[in-house]
């Protein structure tokens, strides 16, 4: 059976108190039954080609993908200025991205195709950082899974209210990931007690997992081929441990 071809797709609009958001969701309408959900976090210029063509991969794996939108209907910078401008702004208020975050998890949670009970938050760059927020919120998710993330967080003693597994996939030569940042992040996991990995790929810096950001690794961000495809495999292997079905 051909199951790429039943994957159906449609923007969703919803709301997060006085804000309209619009997100992206993306399902397999042959798997039958309620299926796992997949909450996708997007990259600092917002919800974009790139998370929708993510979305539809995960959907294809059998699992119902919604690309939560975190800026807000109509809000899509159109350069990496205006991106970084959001993004600060977003990282700058931990509470307002934590409720973006969570308003688009309650609403994967009204579609009645998707499992309530087994739900991941995943995110690319800025969507990973904010993946792990949601998780350190206390949310109730089964994992979070930050692709070339941002690790800081202003309140790293809220890790205690951690219920989700992590895995953190890293390049190792991301120049914009401080070894300091990643030493924090250990040692907060550490002492949350949490459930956490954290993956390496070498000669892979920050946005490895985006065909987009080109092959100048000397930029700081660039395309990994290897390091897409491994990362990949890592998150299918955690949603088969995290998942009962």
């Amino acid at each position: 059976m051909n199951t790429q071809a039943a994957i159906q797709t449609k923007t969703v609009e919803y709301q997060c108190g006085d804000v309209v958001c619009q997100g992206y969701l993306a399902y397999n309408d042959v798997s039958g039954g309620r299926i796992p959900g997949v909450l996708i976090v997007h990259e600092w210029r917002g919800v974009g080609d790139y998370e929708k063509m993510r979305a539809e991969k995960i959907a294809a794996l059998g699992y119902a993908a919604f690309v939560v939108d975190i800026y807000g209907k109509g809000v899509r910078p159109k350069d990496d200025e205006e991106a970084r401008k959001q993004a600060t702004f977003y990282r700058a208020n931990r509470a307002l991205m934590r409720q973006r975050a969570q308003a688009g998890l309650a609403q994967i949670r009204k579609f009645e195709f998707v499992d309530p009970e087994n739900i991941a938050a995943i995110g690319y760059c800025f969507g990973g950082e904010t993946a792990l927020e949601l998780a350190r919120s206390g949310a109730d998710i089964k994992g979070a899974v930050s692709f070339h993330g941002g690790l800081s967080t202003p309140a790293p003693q809220e890790t205690r209210n951690l219920k989700a597994k992590i895995l953190v996939l890293h390049g190792a030569d991301d120049p914009s990931i401080s070894a300091e940042q990643i030493s924090t992040f250990q040692n907060e996991m550490r002492q949350a007690k949490a459930d956490w990995q954290m993956v390496y790929y070498g000669n892979a810096v920050h946005r490895f997992s985006n065909p987009l950001a080109g092959d100048n690794v000397k930029s700081g961000m660039a395309y990994n081929k290897e390091a897409d495809a491994r990362s990949w495999e890592a998150m299918q292997s955690f949603f088969k441990e995290i998942f009962s079905r």
